[in-house]
């Protein structure tokens, strides 16, 4: 049957009620798998491990002891906020391709769930800083 202007397309409709249906079915399992995330980030030196959780909570931070012999913690402060930052940015790596793995594309673009966004960004790029703030 011809498409007639102003009428929807049931076939398009009920496949995307169907895969709607399959996506709400499958929420606890997606949750339990975005629960499950972590993302590992090393300094480029290889002296510091960050591994943070779904939300970027840290969960572990090593560092390796060899760091002591030149102390400088401004060095130390730096490459342990770019190690952290890094294990983020996995983690919402991994996050991402849960959720791409749970809807199917047109569903994601209609929800406008597209978590690359969101998860990609960090607070640091987006906190007002007071000296930013001429409110």
């Amino acid at each position: 049957m011809a498409d007639v202007p102003g009428r929807p397309d049931w076939g398009v409709l009920r496949d995307m009620l169907s895969d709607l249906r399959k996506a709400t079915a499958e929420i606890p399992s997606t949750q339990r798998k975005m629960l499950e995330v972590t993302g590992t980030g090393r300094s480029s030196d290889g002296m510091i491990k960050a591994v943070v959780g779904p939300r970027g909570h840290l969960l572990e931070l090593d560092i390796d002891p060899r760091v002591l012999r030149n102390p400088n913690s401004k060095a130390l402060s730096a490459s342990i906020v770019q190690t952290v930052r890094a294990a983020i940015e996995d983690a919402g790596r991994k996050s991402t391709e849960v959720m791409n793995d749970s809807l199917p594309s047109d569903l994601r673009k209609l929800a406008g769930t597209d978590m690359r966004g969101f998860i990609g960004s960090h607070d640091a790029d987006v906190r007002i800083r007071p000296e930013d703030d001429n409110g």
